[in-house]
């Protein structure tokens, strides 16, 4: 293919059908056909995959990918063949015949893609095989499975160390969905990455919403949530293997198509239900966090976590998992102080006393998340390193006001009767066995104690249990009882007693009766709920459609069109193959494959159906490119008349980098002129050179320029300058 600068839009829009790139990524790719080491950290569904994919097609040689999972493997490979790019993939699912067929492929250099574990990688028996071919570039997804700070932290990959040892001349891309600062330096560091060249986008993701719930009557409060989303795709996380089973029985019962995932299921097993999920078979799946890195699934309309998650990274990037197609989805966690007791335990058994603690601040972290009652994304959004632009996210249960924590009530009454048992109780006891009190259950335990002889037994009979295990929550979040021990004891803190001494009132968060009622009465957040009937019963067909073509491929649904694609097509109505694609997502091949079964299905619905009609579509404005604090300090100085020099100097930066922040300060526009950084006569130069080689990396224009008074930064200079505040990319 043409390695022109222009070309590499041809190439997003004829293999992935799009006509823009999302941030970051064309200057990633432009990084990585440059030949640097680079860094990327973006979240699930920003479009990490396009990052490496597409630049093969531009590439001498071959490009490796590392991926830690053989369902990841095959469906990217699925995916990638497809649309046209020759992409395969080696593990142990193959026999010895067609894992030699697939080597010879390569060795031919017929293949531009090739997906393996780290595992096989660094057999030295295939570290010869793969040493003999032209390589590329080296692609590390799931990078953070390096770092020993991560969430998901896997030996080998931290030995891919290897891989600049053996190829010290071939670029790495590590690839990552989420990163601390410690992880994203240790994943660095770890792979020997030199002169690196980081990204990191923004970890928003405005098409979720992010609900918290206490665990009160969980299973009745889930029911009536997944009834907002019937006959869609969702993913249940639970902290155990049993508890995935049971779930999925009872939710079966109720008459869900559940299934259940974990990794001590036979593997066949396992490997069908995936397969299921995958292919639109089941709707839900109940899993531990073994599920869900190798799952591309387009259309996971929501995420709910059973149980608490260990970590924030964790959790975020579980959740990603929904809505990666864009579109609007859900992530529900239920909360309770024994989840993180329970978590706690784990953490207890770890003989390393650093790792131990890592992983209590996470878990606080992750405690403080769910017990907020500010804005969850902005929370989020700063433990990534990323600033909030607007106090109200509109997209989690507390700027929604769903929760109503915000709203503080008088609670004096309840508090006192919850305090005063556990007074009475010698501080001895947990948050349940109080309740069990104030309930008046005369249970073995209670009798054995003789705690029905309490003044507190069963003054608590006009509340539900579920009031006081809000009240119990309530009194902890404010600091009125403390917990501890393992079977978390509670306990009053000073301030409890002097509430009581005094006689003063508690007012604490309402009880959530409003929460309940706007989960079970929320209304549906499908791909079409935005249509008039009609075409959202096209959409129906058109998912038929798709499934039959699946099957006939033996590819999953997503691999065929995404919903957004259907969407689209269900608000057009096209007619035609050049209808189809101008659609974004629709590329040649697909279009040319299979486009003409999607387009006779609309005009057969048409015609029984004369009222439908086209749907404008909304259109999101695109966000104007934000600079961190940092490059604006760069920006103001130069607008004060300062040189890069002595900005690098009084800022302690490197040339480069000042240069760097320059460049994107000319890209959007904040800097209006050249003048000072690129002189008239190598201005003209410099055009002619981008106009001729049409290059998107820098070498082939500096050959071309041949002259040694013209600098790299000012060739990008140029570039940033004339591409300005347009879509439309000069050179």
């Amino acid at each position: 293919m043409n390695d022109g600068y222009q070309s590499i839009y041809d190439t997003l829009k004829s293999y992935f059908g799009y006509d823009e790139f999302r941030p970051l990524q064309r200057e990633i790719i432009e990084d990585t056909l440059g030949g640097r080491d680079t860094f990327v950290l973006m979240p699930t569904g920003g479009g990490k995959s396009l990052c490496y994919q597409l630049p093969a097609l531009h590439s001498k040689g071959l490009v490796i990918v590392v991926s830690p999972l053989i369902a990841l493997m095959k469906d990217q490979v699925d995916s990638l063949n497809e649309i046209g790019i020759t992409a395969t993939f080696l593990n142990s699912s193959l026999d010895p015949q067609e894992n030699e067929h697939r080597k010879d492929l390569v060795r031919r250099g017929a293949v531009k893609l090739l997906y393996c574990a780290p595992e096989r990688l660094l057999i030295p028996e295939f570290l010869s095989f793969v040493s003999k071919l032209p390589i590329a570039y080296f692609a590390i997804d799931e990078a953070h499975c390096i770092s020993e700070w991560g969430h998901d932290f896997r030996v080998e990959y931290r030995q891919l160390s290897i891989l600049k040892k053996r190829f010290p001349k071939t670029p790495i891309i590590a690839l990552t969905a989420t990163a601390t600062t410690r992880v994203a330096d240790d994943i660095v560091q770890q792979l020997q990455l030199k002169s690196v060249k980081r990204y990191k986008a923004s970890f928003n993701r405005p098409n979720l919403t992010y609900l918290v719930r206490p665990k009160q009557e969980t299973f009745d409060e889930l029911i009536g949530f997944l009834k907002s989303h019937k006959d869609e795709s969702g993913i249940i996380y639970c902290m155990s293997r049993d508890s995935t089973e049971r779930l999925a029985e009872k939710l079966k019962a109720k008459g869900f198509k559940a299934l259940a995932y974990h990794a001590g299921l036979d593997s066949k097993l396992r490997s069908k239900n995936q397969e299921l999920f995958i292919r639109d078979k089941v709707d839900i799946i109940c899993a531990t966090i073994a599920f869900g890195m190798g799952i591309d699934k387009s259309n996971v309309r929501f995420v709910v976590h059973y149980d608490i998650s260990k970590n924030l990274e964790g959790y975020y990037q579980e959740t990603g998992r929904a809505g990666r197609d864009g579109l609007p989805s859900d992530c529900l966690l239920f909360y309770s102080r024994s989840d993180k007791i329970k978590i706690e335990r784990f953490i207890q058994d770890i003989s390393d006393p650093k790792i131990a603690q890592h992983q209590r601040l996470a878990l606080a972290e992750m405690c403080n998340y769910a017990e907020l009652t500010s804005c969850r994304k902005s929370y989020v959004l700063e433990y990534f390193g990323e600033e909030m632009t607007q106090s109200n996210c509109g997209a989690c249960d507390n700027c929604l006001g769903i929760t109503n924590r915000s709203a503080k009530v008088d609670l004096t009454i309840e508090a006192q009767k919850f305090l005063s048992t556990v007074i009475r109780t010698k501080e001895g006891f947990g948050a349940g066995y109080i309740t069990e009190i104030l309930m008046g259950e005369d249970n073995d335990r209670i009798l054995h104690n003789r705690h029905h002889t309490l003044t507190t037994f069963g003054i608590g009979k006009d509340h539900k249990k579920k009031v006081w295990h809000h009240i119990g929550q309530e009194l902890e979040r404010e600091k009125y009882l403390v917990r501890y021990g393992e079977y978390g004891v509670l306990r009053l803190t000073p301030k409890a007693k002097t509430a009581i001494e005094s006689k003063s009132p508690i007012w604490l968060s309402a009880i959530p009766d409003r929460a309940k009622k706007e989960l079970r009465e929320q209304k549906s957040r499908t791909a079409i709920a935005d249509m008039p009937e009609m075409n959202a019963k096209l959409f129906d067909v058109l998912r038929g459609v798709r499934s039959t073509i699946a099957a006939g491929r033996d590819v999953p649904p997503y691999v065929i069109f995404h919903d957004t694609v259907l969407k689209q097509m269900t608000a057009l109505l096209p007619e035609t193959i050049d209808d189809l694609l101008k659609l974004s997502g629709v590329g040649k091949k697909k279009a040319n494959d299979f486009g003409h079964f999607f387009i006779t299905a609309i005009a057969e619905f048409r015609t029984g159906h004369t009222e439908i009609r086209t749907v404008e579509l909304k259109q999101e404005e695109p966000v104007a490119p934000k600079f961190k604090e940092t490059a604006f300090e760069s920006i103001s100085l130069f607008a004060k008349g300062k040189t890069i020099e002595e900005i690098a100097i009084e800022r302690r930066l490197s040339k480069a980098t000042v240069a760097e922040h320059l460049g994107d300060g000319l890209l959007t526009g904040v800097i209006n002129s050249l003048d000072r950084l690129v002189a008239t006569e190598k201005t003209e130069k410099i055009r002619k050179a981008l106009i001729e080689t049409k290059a998107i990396f820098l070498k082939p224009v500096m050959e071309y320029l041949n002259d040694a008074s013209i600098s790299y930064d000012e060739i990008k200079f140029v570039r940033a300058f004339d591409n300005r505040n347009t879509n439309i990319k000069k050179y």
